[in-house]
């Protein structure tokens, strides 16, 4: 379904459900949606987001799902969120204090919920609202999840067709390191 004009304007500062559940081998965590995915309900929803070609290109869905299978996900033990609720034409319209209080609010969801890993898709993002500035795609020294801080941070680029930093081809290589580090650690625990 493509959102009219209407549904899009609509949809600005909407906030949409995240896909989550216990037991997430991987919380994908994106930077906010976007108005097509405000207007749907559906996260990475706009056409030519690189996100359900990357999950599938990498081996983490037997298929590529679209939007509107993203419950599909939770049987995987996958999952979706975002650093800020709040639906935006454009993620530059993203305070500083709304970066900072999406990176205090997802770390209340990661304690909460528990994934293995936090999978961040947005280094700029991350950087805001961790204040860690010098952070660089693949794991972070920074482990959350309580005391233990057993879920492992890990940043991939931004799937969005707006960042031109990264080709398809690239995004799915940083997902699929992804998926690599993620079957380790379920042969380690087997």
């Amino acid at each position: 379904m493509k959102p009219t004009a209407e549904q899009l304007a609509a949809a600005q500062d909407a906030t949409i459900a995240d896909v989550i559940g216990p037991d997430l081998r991987v919380l994908f965590c994106g930077i906010n949606p976007g108005l097509w995915s405000g207007a749907t309900g559906r996260h990475f929803a706009r056409p030519g987001n690189r996100f359900w070609p990357a999950l599938h290109r990498s081996g983490f869905t037997p298929r590529q799902l679209r939007p509107e299978e993203q419950d599909e996900l939770l049987g995987l033990g996958l999952g979706i969120t975002n650093v800020v609720a709040r639906t935006t034409a454009k993620a530059d319209e993203l305070t500083a204090e709304e970066y900072r209080e999406g990176g205090k609010a997802l770390v209340e969801r990661v304690e909460r919920w528990r994934p293995r890993v936090l999978a961040v898709l947005g280094i700029g993002a991350y950087r805001a609202a961790f204040g860690r500035p010098r952070a660089t795609v693949g794991p972070q020294d920074l482990g959350l999840g309580g005391a233990t801080g057993d879920t492992l941070v890990w940043l991939l680029p931004n799937p969005s067709g707006l960042n031109a930093h990264y080709t398809p081809d690239g995004i799915a290589a940083e997902f699929r390191r992804l998926r690599a580090a993620v079957e380790d650690e379920d042969r380690a625990v087997d």
